[in-house]
């Protein structure tokens, strides 16, 4: 903000900080200025729009500098802040793990349309590859007889999941292993879920900037063809997956059919493609086969 922004008004400052990061080529601007503004002062968004005429504070004025001065740069309004709302959750948001985006709930909204009896199902759930434990949380928030294990191999990111958990009160349904894939997991699943690494290695450099800048590079880095994680999990997905347990999958753009043919390569049925809210396909459902349990 100029020198002269602790005479500016909180309608003032709105509109100088939406100029600001417009100026930055920040596409969510108007949205942006609200909340940083909300941030700085501390106020609700009723009480700023009550209340538009009254100065800001030296104190509001630097703080809704640094803020700004932050955005311009492309990290994201949730790093700015350190949470982000996602599905009915408010989660914190670490430097070391994937900023939990819209485009996942997808996935929670495929897992609930697939999930019978949902209220009462007493479900054994696998996220993989957690990060911040978004998935998981928003899953056992809706379920409230579900348990679920909760894997990633960075240290920081089971951090994130444990805080996270704790912060939603669910740490008592919940398990969080440092560990690769199922390397420690002997158990069976009814939902196995996971939003990979899925971007292709030479494709990184193309990336937003706020997202190749703050996102940590293990979240985003799939292999040459963005699809090794796939391969690693569904490998896999005959020991841990239950006789018609369901796993659900983020995809990048234009995944779908390779990884719809791995997965009936190992006999697992596709039951649901879900496309996000940009009308890209987002969520893969498939389906384990029933086992004759009497052979097993």
């Amino acid at each position: 903000m100029a020198p002269s922004a602790n005479n500016l008004s909180r309608h003032q400052a709105v509109a100088a900080v939406r100029r600001r990061l417009l100026d930055a080529d920040v596409e969510t601007a108007d949205e942006d200025a609200r909340l940083l503004l909300r941030a700085a002062t501390g106020l609700t968004s009723l009480e700023l729009a009550t209340q538009q005429q009254s100065a800001l504070t030296p104190e509001q004025s630097l703080l809704l500098e640094q803020y700004v001065t932050r955005r311009e740069a492309h990290e994201p309004v949730s790093r700015i802040l350190g949470s982000r709302g996602f599905w009915t959750v408010d989660l914190l948001v670490t430097p070391n793990v994937l900023d939990p985006r819209p485009d996942t709930e997808t996935l929670i909204e495929t897992a609930l349309s697939l999930v019978e009896n949902k209220p009462n199902a007493p479900l054994k759930i696998l996220e993989l590859g957690a990060g911040s434990g978004a998935i998981a949380c928003a899953l056992l928030s809706e379920l409230p007889k579900a348990e679920a294990f909760i894997v990633d191999l960075s240290p920081h990111a089971c951090k994130a999941s444990q805080a996270n958990l704790a912060r939603c009160g669910l740490s008592n349904r919940a398990f969080v292993l440092q560990a690769w894939w199922y390397e420690a997991i002997q158990a069976q699943f009814d939902l196995i879920i996971s939003n990979p690494p899925y971007v292709a290695s030479a494709a990184l450099s193309t990336l937003p900037p706020s997202v190749r800048l703050y996102d940590p590079l293990l979240a985003l880095d799939g292999g040459e063809d963005g699809l090794d994680c796939y391969r690693a999990i569904i490998r896999d997905l005959p020991r841990v997956l239950k006789s018609r347990g369901l796993v659900i999958f983020e995809l990048g753009c234009g995944q779908a059919a390779d990884v719809r043919l791995m997965l009936e390569a190992m006999s697992l049925e596709v039951e649901k493609i879900a496309r996000d809210l940009g009308g890209h396909e987002r969520a893969l459902a498939a389906r384990a086969p029933k086992r004759d349990l009497h052979r097993i």
